[in-house]
């Protein structure tokens, strides 16, 4: 059994369109692959790794689970994701709440805050949070200024003339 995180939309429906609730477990047939062509059902051991397959402009949920079964891993090195999972069964333990993933973000590393920043929508408030709490860590403040803020100019190239 291993436990993870799981990202639904805002109505606890996959991207599949297969309705989930909490405290249930789910059950896939078949051979279990991750991907998306894959089988099973996906999570990710880190929270701020499941942002990655949903749009932030969008409402969604963040729910605790545990995979347990036949269960397959995937790591991503390029992008630097690890322990993602496709499991044969899940259970949907909880549903998370805005202030409980936000108290877990807050205590990430930089790396991981920099990630969760980058694709989780933080209010004027929680931004500020952020700052205080990573007000030494360059790559935490410039990813609250560009994806928060919205400063376009955050990541610019500097070209240097010689």
């Amino acid at each position: 059994m291993i436990s993870g995180y799981k990202c639904f939309n805002e109505d606890m429906t996959n991207r599949y369109g297969k309705k989930f609730e909490e405290c249930n477990i789910y059950f896939a047939n078949g051979e279990i692959k991750f991907g998306n062509s894959g089988n099973g059902f996906h999570f990710c051991k880190n929270l701020e790794d499941t942002l990655r397959y949903f749009d932030i402009e969008k409402k969604f949920q963040i729910c605790k689970v545990r995979g347990f079964g036949n269960i397959v891993s995937c790591n991503d090195e390029y992008n630097g994701y690890y322990e993602m999972y496709a499991s044969e069964k899940i259970f949907v333990e909880k549903i998370l709440s805005h202030e409980e993933i936000i108290t877990y973000a807050l205590n990430l590393n930089d790396i991981r805050a920099e990630r969760f920043v980058s694709q989780f929508p933080l209010t004027k408030e929680e931004i500020d949070y952020f700052k205080e709490k990573f007000y030494n860590c360059p790559n935490v403040l410039e990813a609250i200024q560009y994806y928060q803020e919205k400063d376009l100019d955050t990541y610019k190239r500097i070209v240097f003339k010689y």
